[in-house]
């Protein structure tokens, strides 16, 4: 059984990093778990808001709810969804500002993915600052790892200098992520992707270990 309560917000200051895939990823799987999800999308250009049309669509029930947000609506709209959810799934712009800090302030756990990218490792350092700022307990997430690659494992190696959690979990360069999205699908449940699941679900496993015990 997973905590009640939790917030989560994906955030990137680069985008093409796999934000709202993650984003889309985690929920499936809160939702697999038999947990009540709501996703928060406060990114105008609103894909993961179309994600879940088109998840509607194709399986009539969404199985989650959704709401949107601008930045400075986020504390009001987060607090209605946890009145009668278990998780908040929220996902941000591709920018670091003043804008970004009230999604990172309802959060109870910030995600960052980080592509197998030097410049994604560069980017996440403006996200870290601003969670320093307001204390959220953070997890990097490596995403898109193509295994056994020279830049992979630079890239975890580095990202253990930047102080901050690192999620032992990663998830791997595999076409069913992206292949998921444009069905309003996690990979979780194209019925043929045990690896992506495999990786899915230990991610999410380590994640929820994060949020707030049960109460």
């Amino acid at each position: 059984m997973y905590p009640t309560g939790g917030v989560i917000t994906v955030a990137q200051q680069k985008g093409g990093s796999g934000k709202t895939t993650l984003a889309a990823t985690l929920a499936v799987g809160f939702f697999r778990a038999g947990a009540r999800v709501a996703l928060l999308d406060t990114d105008p250009q609103g894909s993961l808001g179309r994600w879940f049309m088109t998840r509607r669509e194709r399986l009539g029930d969404a199985g989650m709810e959704m709401s949107t947000a601008s930045a400075w609506g986020v504390g009001y709209e987060c607090d209605k969804l946890r009145r009668t959810c278990d998780v908040v799934i929220i996902d941000t712009p591709p920018k670091v500002d003043s804008d970004l800090r009230p999604a990172l302030r309802a959060a109870d756990l910030v995600v960052v993915p980080v592509a197998a990218s030097h410049l994604d490792l560069w980017a996440t350092e403006g996200v870290l600052d601003l969670c320093a700022r307001e204390k959220r307990r953070v997890a990097i997430v490596l995403n898109r790892v193509k295994a056994g690659t020279r830049l992979g494992a630079e890239i975890a190696q580095a990202a253990q200098a930047l102080h901050a959690g690192i999620a032992t979990a990663k998830l791997g360069y595999r076409v069913a992520f992206a292949e998921s999205m444009g069905l309003g699908l996690g990979a979780q449940e194209l019925g043929n992707t045990s690896a992506a699941t495999r990786e899915a679900d230990a991610l999410l496993a380590e994640l929820a270990a994060g949020l707030p015990a049960q109460g």
